[in-house]
Formats: structure tokens, sequence, C-alpha cells
């Protein structure tokens, strides 16, 4: 495999060609948070919150650096204030469904004090790493996204997930708001998510 050359905030990097924008700026010691991004699986950037600035060709773009593969030459800026401004305003937004453990963290170092969004505190930031890792990994399908648009949630599903879910358990230490293992089993099978209560 080829190897190409980047800069990642002043600093030249090498790397394999293949590798995304986050996989080479993690292996140079360079911190971009993520919320959706687990290295076991395919990448997904649902969250944004990885977002970088690239500049090639005198052209500069907004990226999600989880997806975006590494180019040569190309330089990436991963903490401008361009950048801190968007991971503020997308942290506020997920704020309102999840308002305490690692967003309540990430808001505090972007120097986010007030949000200015309301929504119903689900505590599903609608990651998808449950979903995928238990497609990808456990290759079970027994948890997965229903409804589209602001009706869209995380259901455990009734055909599945009576039959895996309680010898399992791998997607709650996976889910970064903690909505998993705060329902959890209560003395049945498995936590009463969306399909239960319709």
């Amino acid at each position: 495999m080829e190897s190409i050359n980047l800069e990642i905030d002043g600093k030249l990097v090498e790397a394999e060609e293949g590798m995304t924008i986050l996989q080479v700026a993690r292996g140079a010691g360079v911190d971009i948070p993520t919320l959706c991004y687990d290295e076991r699986l395919a990448p997904y950037g649902a969250c944004r919150l990885c977002t970088v600035e690239i500049t090639r060709d005198k052209g500069t773009s907004l990226v999600a650096s989880c997806v975006h593969p590494a180019e040569n030459a190309l330089v990436v800026k991963t903490d401008s204030q361009r950048l801190r401004k968007i991971r503020k305003l997308i942290l506020e937004l997920l704020l309102p469904f999840s308002p305490t453990g690692p967003l309540e963290s990430l808001a505090q170092k972007y120097g986010l004090e007030k949000v200015r969004f309301t929504a119903e505190p689900t505590a599903c930031i609608l990651c998808g790493l449950c979903v995928r890792y238990c497609a990808e990994i456990k290759k079970a399908n027994a948890i997965g996204f229903i409804g589209r648009g602001i009706e869209r949630e995380v259901a455990f599903l009734p055909e599945v997930a009576p039959y895996v879910c309680s010898s399992c358990r791998e997607c709650f230490a996976l889910c970064p708001s903690g909505k998993l293992a705060s329902e959890s089993f209560d003395g049945t099978w498995f936590p009463p998510l969306a399909w239960q209560k319709r």
C-alpha cells in the first residue's frame, strides 16, 4: 500500500493510502471528538462532531473526518475557531436529548453555557452505535431504527431481540448517552424501548 503525506494542524504526517483523516490524526496523537465512531465498525458520519477543515488546490471545505479519506498534500485543521463554533452548535442541538454524560463534558470543553433549543430528553442521540454493532459485529440485527425524521428512534426488534439480547448486552457499553444501560434489565429479557411503548 502506498504512503501519503499530509499536514494536520501544521504538522507533516505520513499515512497509508485508504486511511481516513480521523485515523491518521489519532495515529499522530491529535484528538478529534467523536460520538458515533468506533474503530471496529464501518465509518458512519452521523454525529458530525469530528468535522475538520481541509484545504486542497486552494479550496477549503468542511468534512467529517471519520469518513473522509486522507489524501496526499491535504492540509487539515482540527481545532480552528470555525470548527469550535460548529461543534458547539452540534452539541447545543444534541444536549436537550441527553443532558448528562459525555455530551455534558464536551459542552464544557467547548464553552457551551446556555442551550437555546428544547426537546424531549430521550437520552438517545441516534448515533447508531448499538444498531451498527449488532448488525456488523454480532450479525444479529436485534436492534434497529424505526420511524423517520423527528420520529426516528432506536428499537429492539421483537422478532429477534427476545432470543439474543438477554445473553449479549454488548451494545450497552457502546451507548455514549447511557440510554441502553439506564433502561437496563428489569427482570425481563431486555429493556423496554420504542416498540414496546406502541
